[in-house]
């Protein structure tokens, strides 16, 4: 059974919160995470880096020198890439690849990241997270943290109820603030430490984790009956 280590806000340890089997120990298939992780932060940007060649960098068409007779090589003009400022001959050109995944396959890789965190022990919850009612409150929590878990970064982990602490921690050093339904695998990998809003799994209703959990079940089922 795992647990998360329960804090208040002053940094005090003040119990264990049992975290959902179905969630937090599935056995995390690394290939597909590292897929999904690949997958998203291609689709970060934009894959429109550019430089300029040498027929489009603004600068004069004048022979640089003669052809003859100066002991020096035959140059023709100053936008070759020989030159400072002249253009790039083998630079990047703008490429645009939209790459996706399934949302089976999200919420499977979102699955795989929890458990894999949970087994690293990078998980805490945050009791009263709703209650938190300013930034420096939030920052000498963040401080103390960083302090007793030796933690250089923060996720976040906020339930619908208590996403309006959000205005108090988005603006924390090292640290990012995430709702649990719209959190993905990437977000998780690489948010370091994950701090859960205590009452994150009081209702019991998380869609997305549901559909991920009932998917790894599935495919679990279809192996085992191949095999027999």
């Amino acid at each position: 059974m795992t647990k998360a280590d329960i804090y208040t806000i002053k940094g005090t340890k003040t119990g264990e919160l049992t975290l959902p089997k179905d969630v937090f120990e599935v056995k995390p298939n690394l290939r597909l995470l590292a897929q999904a992780v690949f997958v998203y932060e291609d689709r970060s940007h934009s894959g429109l880096r550019k430089t300029q060649t040498r027929s489009e960098v603004n600068r004069t068409t004048k022979k640089i020198y003669a052809q003859k007779g100066t002991g020096g090589a035959r140059h023709g003009s100053r936008r070759a890439n020989v030159f400072v400022g002249g253009g790039v001959a083998l630079g990047p050109r703008p490429l645009r690849r939209i790459l996706n995944l399934s949302t089976a396959l999200k919420n499977k890789a979102k699955v795989y990241a929890f458990s894999l965190k949970a087994k690293e022990k990078e998980i805490i919850a945050l009791e009263a997270i709703s209650k938190v009612s300013k930034t420096k409150e939030a920052g000498e929590f963040v401080k103390k943290l960083t302090v007793q878990l030796k933690a250089k970064r923060f996720t976040f982990v906020l339930s619908d109820k208590s996403y309006g602490a959000n205005r108090f921690l988005r603006n924390l050093k090292n640290s990012e603030v995430r709702k649990y339904k719209d959190i993905n695998a990437l977000d998780i990998y690489k948010g370091g430490t994950l701090v859960l809003d205590a009452g994150i799994f009081e209702d019991g209703k998380d869609s997305k984790v549901s559909k991920a959990v009932k998917t790894v079940k599935a495919v679990k089922t279809v192996k085992k009956t191949t095999k027999k």
